[in-house]
């Protein structure tokens, strides 16, 4: 029996990988994008993720089985903050009633390895209290600085978006209702985002500088869209609260060999 999912980005990158697998195995996909998508809405706005969730709900008929959030961009624009975390959270907010009606309900978002890199803790601590106007606030300020500093909108959404996950999935409203809610980091994954950068010798090196990936080099979309799709299938029962850092070794090779030391007595 085939799965409703509801999948964001889906036009594009790893939403429009995840998309296609998905439907290839026979699960009924509700894309929702900017443009050529089922449900066709601006996730950087309120209104435009309340307006998603009803027709995507609409579309489904009542029952959500898993949602997939892979829409995002990396601009040095304060719209960044908006659309990968906000955009994130409040649309998975505004979908949970109606995955609390399945047999089986499941979420994933797409966070990043960037969430590791130097951020803004102030904008992270506004995305986190869900200050929207305040998190805007912060970042126009750092976009206003140039591109090197309104880079830290990007990474600052990530670490946002990831710790939002992590203390989230444990509430009432998901574990308590029997979702597993979870994220995946991805590396450096060759899209249409990427591609550009990765185009010159002196942007791969910036890029594999920031990003080390001993296993496999740069990833396909594929890498990430069959993990997504496990973490919310069936099969997957007690994964819950994880930032997986799908990232050919990157988070091993940045952090070490201990991540435990930390609850050790001193």
């Amino acid at each position: 029996m085939s799965r409703t999912y509801v999948v964001t980005g889906s036009a594009s990158g790893i939403g429009a990988t995840t998309a296609d697998i998905l439907r290839s195995r026979g699960e009924r996909v509700i894309g929702i994008d900017l443009r050529d998508a089922d449900v066709e809405a601006d996730l950087s706005t309120p209104e435009g993720r309340t307006s998603a969730a009803a027709r995507a709900v609409e579309l489904a008929g009542g029952t959500i089985d898993a949602v997939i959030a892979c829409a995002g961009i990396s601009a040095p624009i304060a719209k960044t903050i908006a659309v990968n975390h906000f955009g994130v959270t409040g649309l998975l907010e505004a979908l949970l009633p109606a995955l609390r009606t399945s047999d089986a309900p499941r979420a994933a978002v797409v966070s990043s390895m960037a969430s590791l890199q130097p951020n803004s803790p102030e904008l992270v601590e506004a995305a986190l209290a869900d200050d929207e106007a305040k998190a805007l606030e912060i970042a126009e300020g750092l976009a206003a600085q140039g591109p090197a500093v309104g880079y830290a909108i990007y990474p600052s959404s990530k670490r946002a978006l990831s710790r939002w996950v992590r203390r989230t999935a444990i509430s009432d409203a998901w574990a308590g209702s029997g979702i597993p809610l979870n994220a995946v980091a991805p590396g450096t994954v060759i899209t249409p985002m990427t591609k550009d950068l990765l185009a010159t010798p002196e942007g791969a090196k910036m890029v594999d500088a920031a990003v080390p990936m001993p296993l496999n080099h740069h990833q396909s979309p594929e890498s990430i869209a069959y993990l997504l799709i496990w973490l919310t299938s069936v099969e997957n029962t007690h994964l819950a609260g994880q930032v997986i850092y799908d990232d050919g070794g990157a988070d091993a090779t940045l952090r070490g060999d201990d991540i435990w030391s930390w609850n050790d007595p001193s």
